[in-house]
């Protein structure tokens, strides 16, 4: 592979990371996210694939790269979904119960106020 492809392929890539990071900023607790996957897959598919598919074409990418980043930009996706879950899972978990120091703590600014 030619360095100005290598160049090129690790612009895409932090593109795609980008793209992800940005789609996880918007995804809420509350759930109802599989949209920001959809999107995001749906974006790889419209801008990744064809350009991908050019770079092969113009031979300037193996199959065996093409099929590469593209596992990588759908690894991508799998790992979006995941971060989402992981989201959504925190909401879910009730805030834990405060420990023996925390009530200590409670309780000697509780007796100072007094």
């Amino acid at each position: 592979m030619q360095e100005n492809v290598r160049k090129e392929l690790d612009a895409l890539e932090m593109m795609v990371f980008n793209w992800k990071q940005v789609y996880l900023a918007d995804a809420t607790p509350e759930g109802n996210n599989d949209c920001l996957v959809e999107e995001f897959q749906e974006e790889i598919e419209t801008y990744m694939v064809p350009y991908l598919r050019r770079l092969f074409q113009c031979e300037h990418l193996t199959a065996e790269e093409a099929q590469e980043f593209l596992n990588l930009c759908h690894s991508q996706v799998e790992e979006l979904r995941n971060l989402i879950r992981e989201v959504e899972r925190e909401a879910e978990t009730p805030p834990a119960k405060p420990g023996i120091w925390q009530k200590v703590v409670q309780q000697t600014v509780t007796a100072w106020r007094r």
